[in-house]
C-alpha cells in the first residue's frame, strides 16, 4: 500500500511554462463524485480545489454542486449563483444560463433542490432537460460531482451514477465509522466494483496510514469491494484560513502541505484508469430519481 506523500510541483512547472497534458479519456468527461459518510469531513474544499488542479494541470473542467439545499463550493470560490438547476426546471432558464464561472475558466452548476422534483416532470421535459446537460458536459474532460454527506437517496443517486467515486475520511473515529458504513451500502447493492479513498486532516504519513489500514482491514474482512488509496493532505491551517477568505487553498498558497497533497491526487487521477458509466451520468441518474 502506497500513500501519495504531499509534495508535488511537476503539475506547476507544467503549468507555468504553458503545457498541457494530455487527456487522459475519450468518449466524454470523466464523472467523478466526491463523497463522504458524515459533514465536516473536507469534502467540498477536495472538491473544489481537486478541481483548480485539474484546471492547472490544462484539464477542462466542471464542478456540479449536488449537496442539494446544502450548497457550498461556490462559497469556498467566493461566488454568488443567482439561479440553480431548480430555475431550468421549473422556470425559463437553460443550463448555460445557471452556469457561474470560477477561476482557471471552472463552471459551475448549483443544483439546488432541483433533482429532488425529477419525479414530477413528464417524459418530454426530462429528455429537454438530459439535452442540456449532456451537451453542457461534453465540453469537459472532467465533471466533478460534490455530494452531501451521508447515504440517503440523494447521495446514492449521485454516487451510483458517477463513473468514479472519491470517498473523504479522517482519522475521527465517527468519520471511519460513517466512511465504511457508505462503501458496504456501494458493495452491497453492487453500485461501484472499487471507491477511490483520500485521508483529510492527517497529522503526519503514520496517521494516515493507519486511518487507511483501519477501513482496509474492514473492507476486506467482509466486504468485496477493492480500495484505491488516492493519498492524504495533512491539517493544515491554510485550509480554513481559505474558507474563511473564500479562495481555493491551492491558489492562495500552491506551495503548502495541502496544496503539494491535492497535487499529487490529481497527478494519480490523471495518469490511472478512468472508470465510464456506460449509460451516460445525466441520463442513468435521472433514472435513479424518477
Amino acid at each position: 500500500m502506497r500513500l501519495w506523500p504531499p509534495r508535488s510541483d511537476r503539475l506547476y512547472r507544467t503549468y507555468a511554462a504553458g503545457k498541457e497534458e494530455k487527456p487522459v479519456h475519450s468518449g466524454g468527461p470523466r464523472v467523478i463524485a466526491v463523497t463522504s459518510g458524515k459533514g465536516g469531513v473536507g469534502k467540498t474544499s477536495l472538491s473544489v480545489n481537486l478541481a483548480v488542479s485539474l484546471a492547472q494541470a490544462g484539464q477542462r473542467v466542471s464542478i456540479f454542486d449536488a449537496d442539494l439545499g446544502m450548497a457550498n463550493v461556490e462559497l469556498l470560490m467566493g461566488l454568488v449563483p443567482p439561479y440553480s438547476l431548480y430555475e431550468v426546471l421549473y422556470g425559463n432558464k437553460t443550463v448555460d444560463e445557471i452556469t457561474v464561472q470560477g477561476p482557471l475558466n471552472i463552471n459551475i452548476i448549483s443544483g439546488g433542490s432541483g433533482f429532488l422534483e425529477m419525479a414530477n416532470m413528464d417524459r418530454t421535459r426530462r429528455q429537454q432537460l438530459l439535452i442540456m446537460l449532456n451537451n453542457f458536459s461534453s465540453r469537459y474532460d472532467f465533471v466533478i460531482i460534490d455530494t452531501g454527506a451521508g447515504i440517503n437517496k440523494n447521495v446514492l443517486g449521485f454516487v451510483a451514477a458517477a463513473g468514479e467515486v472519491i470517498v473523504m475520511i479522517t482519522p475521527e473515529p465517527t468519520s471511519l465509522t460513517d466512511a465504511y458504513a457508505l462503501i458496504k451500502v456501494l458493495d452491497n447493492f453492487k453500485v461501484h466494483s472499487e471507491v477511490n479513498v483520500v485521508v483529510n486532516q492527517a497529522v503526519d504519513r503514520r496517521e494516515a496510514m493507519r486511518t487507511i489500514g483501519k477501513v482496509q482491514a474492514a473492507v476486506n474482512r467482509f466486504l468485496k469491494i477493492k480500495l484505491n488509496v488516492l493519498g492524504w493532505i495533512p491539517a493544515d491551517r491554510i485550509i480554513s484560513h481559505s474558507i474563511k477568505n473564500q479562495q481555493p487553498f491551492l491558489l492562495a498558497n500552491p506551495d503548502a502541505p495541502a496544496s503539494r497533497s491535492v497535487a499529487g491526487i490529481t497527478e494519480v487521477l490523471l495518469h490511472g484508469n478512468a472508470a465510464t458509466s456506460e449509460n451516460g451520468f445525466w441520463g442513468k441518474l435521472m433514472g435513479l430519481f424518477s
